[in-house]
């Protein structure tokens, strides 16, 4: 090999080994969770639900005054994701909610866990780790989806907070495969909630294709107008045509914006 394509291989190499760090492939952990304070909440047949990318969990300041907004402000289900625990329990504590956290990775670069999580106002009542299927290409990352079966009001509602592989990671084909997992793992519930950061614009028509409604598809969350972040839903839908948003101005805690939907949750079932 020549000089001439040894020195950037290298490089290569050296980047990739400082992106890399260590997957968590315990299924049950690391895991922190935190009840939801005794505040009386009324039932409702609505709740609504926020997701936010909280690039690598940095600016927790600035992400609790975006989730102030009045757009977001009092959702009964909060779904984050680039967190760690401290920033998990920070903003759990600032909005007065319950959480479940489950970290992927520990990050060589930023010696953070890096991972997802699921606030609520209702109590949560189990909750899982569910491992997604093809880690990167280049650093072997793993990503992972934090799931909470939630009981709002008397209903039971399956939650799914997750952040897919990007572009670089991983292709289309794969970002399915990594919603294929969650999918069957919701089987076994009437109403799910899927959301999250999905690094794609076009992964919802699969969700639609198994049977999930997508009230997300126009949604620009990202920079350069790109549509990644996305709920899906199955035995729920919005309370209107107007009930699904995205709120634009982060106030530097992120490269994503937060997206918010008010969802009718039907029934109630036991």
């Amino acid at each position: 090999m020549t000089r001439r394509l040894f020195l950037p291989l290298l490089a290569f190499l050296a980047l990739v080994s400082c992106r890399a760090g260590r997957n968590y492939i315990d299924p049950i952990a690391p895991r922190w969770v935190g009840p939801a304070p005794a505040v009386p909440t009324v039932a409702s047949d609505t709740l609504r639900v926020v997701s936010f990318n909280i690039q690598y969990a940095r600016n927790i300041d600035s992400a609790l005054a975006v989730l102030g907004d009045s757009a977001l402000r009092g959702a009964d289900i909060v779904l984050l994701q680039e967190m760690d625990a401290v920033g998990t329990q920070r903003i759990a504590a600032a909005l007065r909610m319950g959480y479940v956290y489950y970290a992927a990775i520990s990050a060589r670069r930023t010696h953070r866990d890096f991972g997802n999580a699921i606030l609520s106002r209702w109590p949560i009542e189990e909750d899982d780790k569910v491992i997604l299927p093809h880690p990167a290409q280049f650093d072997g990352s793993q990503r992972i989806a934090a799931a909470a079966t939630i009981r709002a009001g008397g209903r039971r509602v399956r939650v799914y907070s997750t952040h897919f592989g990007t572009i670089a990671d991983i292709g289309p084909d794969r970002r399915r495969g990594q919603l294929d997992a969650i999918m069957r793992d919701a089987e076994r519930y009437d109403h799910v909630i899927i959301g999250g950061d999905m690094n794609s614009g076009s992964v919802g028509e699969h969700a639609v294709a198994s049977g999930y409604a997508w009230p997300t598809p126009g949604l620009r969350t990202a920079r350069f107008g790109l549509r990644y972040d996305h709920f899906f839903l199955r035995g729920l839908h919005l309370a209107g045509p107007d009930a699904v948003g995205v709120v634009e101005d982060v106030r530097g805690s992120s490269d994503h914006r937060p997206i918010w939907a008010w969802i009718v949750t039907g029934p109630s079932i036991g």
